[in-house]
């Protein structure tokens, strides 16, 4: 079986600014399988960030190697690992386009990954299955479908987070009935 995720002895050295290194990442190798449930545990400054970042590859390893779903992606920016993962920050005010709205926010999760180009965006089209998704969820998205991000509150810009990250699940480290069992638990407001 092939793992979804794996880090291939990641190191990651970082220059302190007055020319000493720091090792945040030493030698690390992991493999994560389809259904495996991982925590990450460590103090501040224990590399938990940088090893997430590392994966979402908006911090590059000092050597090592990134597979996703077999293939190397080591050298991959952000935007082409898109199409196979995507995450959840720990600040609700990451992850979403704050002066979007809910609706156009779910677009662009929607293709995330896909090369777009310049035409129209078709939102109308994507309302009602929007609705839809919003409606299980249970903290009164659904509602907001036009509302601008920057003004739901913390837990229902999490939620959209967390959602738009679950989207597009056949790219996702998350399986189909991860998500459905996510949505199938309404999240108190």
């Amino acid at each position: 079986m092939t793992a979804i995720v794996e880090l291939k002895n990641a190191t990651k050295v970082v220059n302190n600014g007055m020319n000493e290194e720091k090792v945040i990442l030493d030698n690390v190798s992991l493999e994560i399988y389809e259904h495996d449930f991982i925590t990450i545990l460590g103090g501040n400054g224990a590399g938990k960030s940088t090893l997430f970042n590392t994966l979402a590859g908006t911090l590059p390893l000092t050597s090592g190697q990134v597979l996703i779903q077999g293939e190397d992606v080591t050298h991959y920016g952000p935007e082409k690992r898109a199409k196979y993962l995507s995450r959840v920050f720990q600040d609700p005010k990451m992850g979403t386009a704050p002066r979007m709205t809910v609706a156009e926010n779910l677009l662009i999760a929607k293709f995330r990954g896909e090369k777009r180009g310049l035409v129209p965006r078709r939102l109308a089209q994507y309302k009602d299955e929007f609705k839809e998704v919003l409606s299980q969820i249970g903290n009164g998205l659904e509602g907001h479908m036009d509302t601008a991000v920057e003004f739901l509150s913390g837990g229902q810009r999490q939620a959209l987070s967390l959602l738009m990250a679950t989207l597009n699940v056949p790219n996702s480290c998350f399986s189909m009935s991860t998500q459905q069992r996510w949505i199938q638990r309404p999240v108190k407001p």
